[in-house]
């Protein structure tokens, strides 16, 4: 069966094509995630003075403003590759593909640029202890190489979601993950006769790893076809008319991205002032969103590309009973994950190799950020069903209205009141409750009757 049949690019709403479509995008999430838990596990034990780790949170968030560019594009995109494979048009997708890299490469090399001449003086104004902050720049003028692999990546996994071919998205993941965990070991402590070069050794190690990923995923797509059936890599040349309507649709999901990761990166800097264990223990709070938010993720992209894909079927009134489904296994996997993290959360907090004071500020943070995963398991669908309806301005309006409770909650409770590190990150609560409301009111409303623009 080639790739462009319509049996193959239309999708249903069982069980089984919910977890056919969300498990890879889950385990595609994932690993990069345990790449960022890898790095900072060998930087706490690297570095006692916990410097590195706390300075890997700051420079990790900070990435992942661009990451989230990335991934807003990436929606954008996808939703519209899932319409054409619903529509059964597969001779756009490729069309689609590669403007859509064009357009990443582009915004790659904006995000190089502003980091290089940009970044050093915000931190000049943030960051109060010179150790971190030459640290920080240090690592980031390196590290900034991989976007432009890394927004390839992210097209990547538009057109494989998109065409219902979300199971190849393993291959390029592992290749990843394994190139990360050996390049971290053997760069951060000087293994096997490579250098040591310390926290730069971690960025180092990204890069390649990026590099790796995208090297491998170009040989899948040749291997199995896909590259020539939708024609990927030909015709590689400026087309204004598919260029906007990407844009159109993901400009708003790009912005909305990048300011609530951006948001994350005001309240890390806030925290700077308050010590550096407050920086480590929120950066390990960051791995738990990453590794227990890869799951939310994954169904949330599965919401966006299958609601999109039945719309393009013309069966909009059987949106409802998809989500419900995909509500009920998203939370199902929710909750045990939340358990688990209650009941082993020093377990979790140990394999960083911190001190007793990390210990007293993580455990009840901990807590906090496991009813914060609930929140966002809901909210996360709700907002990708909102995108893959084509009405991305909505989405961006509720974004905006959820970060501005929240940096008025951090600002407050950072800030102002000088609260516990635990209290300041009830600002995920305000956040993921006030996105996730105006979404679902949008969805019922529009149930009764309201139309939103198509793609």
């Amino acid at each position: 069966m080639s790739f462009r049949d319509s049996e193959v690019l239309r999708v249903n709403i069982s069980y089984a094509q919910i977890f056919r479509t969300s498990l890879p995008i889950s385990f595609a999430i994932l690993i990069p995630q345990i790449n960022f838990i890898a790095n900072n596990i060998f930087l706490g034990h690297f570095d006692n003075s916990g410097n590195a780790l706390a300075v890997a949170g700051l420079t990790g968030v900070y990435y992942l403003i661009f990451s989230a560019i990335g991934y807003g594009l990436n929606n954008g995109l996808q939703s519209l590759i899932s319409r054409r494979a619903g529509e059964n048009k597969p001779d756009e997708i490729g069309l689609l593909f590669s403007q859509g890299v064009i357009i990443s490469w582009l915004l790659a090399i904006a995000g190089m640029v502003i980091t290089w001449f940009g970044l050093p003086y915000v931190y000049d104004f943030f960051i109060q202890d010179p150790q971190k902050k030459n640290l920080a720049n240090a690592f980031l003028s390196v590290r900034i190489w991989g976007l432009p692999f890394l927004f390839l990546y992210q097209m990547r996994n538009a057109l494989l979601v998109g065409i219902n071919q979300s199971r190849y998205l393993v291959w390029g993941t592992i290749a990843e993950v394994l190139a990360n965990l050996f390049f971290d070991y053997v760069l951060i402590f000087g293994k096997l006769g490579f250098p040591g070069l310390g926290f730069q050794g971690a960025a180092y190690a990204s890069v390649i790893s990026e590099v790796t990923g995208v090297l491998v995923i170009y040989l899948v797509l040749r291997k199995t076809g896909i590259s020539r059936s939708f024609g990927l890599f030909s015709g590689f040349r400026f087309r204004p008319a598919y260029m906007k309507e990407i844009l159109q649709l993901s400009y708003p999901l790009m912005f909305q991205q990048a300011l609530s990761i951006a948001s994350w990166e005001y309240f890390f800097l806030l925290l700077e002032h308050h010590g550096t264990t407050a920086l480590q223990v929120s950066n390990a709070m960051r791995n738990v969103f990453g590794i227990c938010g890869a799951s939310s993720w994954a169904f949330a992209a599965a919401a966006n590309s299958l609601v999109a894909n039945i719309s393009g079927q013309k069966r909009e009134k059987e949106i409802w009973k998809l989500l419900g489904k995909i509500f009920l296994v998203s939370g199902s996997v929710a909750l045990l994950m939340m358990a688990l993290l209650n009941i082993f959360p020093l377990e979790f907090l140990s394999v960083y190799g911190q001190g007793p004071a990390f210990f007293e500020m993580g455990l009840p943070t901990i807590r906090v950020v496991s009813v914060a995963m609930i929140l966002m398991t809901f909210s996360s669908v709700l907002l990708n069903a909102v995108i893959a309806t084509g009405n991305s301005r909505f989405s961006f309006g509720c974004e905006v209205f959820s970060l501005i409770a929240y940096l008025v909650f951090i600002w407050m409770a950072v800030e102002k009141m000088h609260c516990p590190v635990y209290i300041a990150w009830m600002s995920e609560w305000i956040y993921w409750v006030f996105l996730g409301i105006p979404c679902l009111l949008y969805l019922l409303f529009r149930k009764s009757g309201s139309q939103s623009p198509v793609l």
